[in-house]
This record gives structure tokens, sequence and C-alpha cells, in this order.
């Protein structure tokens, strides 16, 4: 499966954006979907998942309550709504896609399929 992300840019602190991954060439259901970042000099780390059909979602702490994963497998689509932005979360984002298809990890090593990431800078 082939992914693309966008919709990433510069924003101030407190603002908002919406990330987008579209995925192409196999069944979109099929998958968990994650999204991951990386900030300058930290390693990649996981911000939150979604299983298959979209009833199931998980984030790490320092987004829970500001952020928002959802999919559209008819679009065959996930997003990231990202509210309250702050600097901190400055990072690339990237969408990844795991083969199995009801548990959500955290761990970036379970996902097959990764974008080609969006960056986002929150400014002060």
């Amino acid at each position: 499966v082939q992914l693309q992300a966008f919709g990433g840019g510069l924003v101030q602190a407190g603002g908002s954006l919406r990330l987008s991954c579209i995925a192409s060439g196999d069944t979109f259901s099929s998958y968990v979907m994650g999204w991951f970042r990386q900030a300058p000099r930290k390693d990649r780390e996981f911000v939150a998942g979604i299983n298959w059909s979209g009833g199931a979602t998980k984030y790490t702490d320092s987004v829970k309550g500001r952020f928002t994963i959802s999919r559209d497998n008819a679009e065959s689509s996930v997003y990231l709504q990202m509210n309250s932005l702050q600097p901190e979360d400055t990072a690339i984002y990237y969408c990844a896609a795991d083969r199995r298809k009801y548990t959500i990890s955290p761990m970036e090593s379970n996902y097959d399929y990764w974008g080609q990431g969006t960056e986002v800078t929150v400014s002060s």
C-alpha cells in the first residue's frame, strides 16, 4: 500500500491543523492506521492510532484531549485533527499502516508501510 500524507504547515501556538493521509494499492480497511512524529534531534514517536473500523483509537498522553484521529474507509483516508498546538508539537508527521487489523500498536516496528511525512511547525 502507498501512503501520502499532507496538510502540514506553520501555525501559531494555540492554533489548529488537520493532517490527511491517502492510501492506495490495497484494501484500506484491512489496516490499522497510525500517526507518528519525529521532532528535531529526537526519535520518532507514536502519536495516535485507529483500528480498521474506526471504533477504537489510541493516543500518546501528550496529545490526549487535543488531537483526534479518524478515518474514512470509503475515501481510503486517515486524518489527524490537531487543536491547541504547542511548540513541542513541532515535528515531521508520518502516517503508517499496520496489517494487523484489530490491534493498535504504538510500536514503530509493527507498521508495515509509511508515508513520506508532512512537516508541522508551531511558533510560540
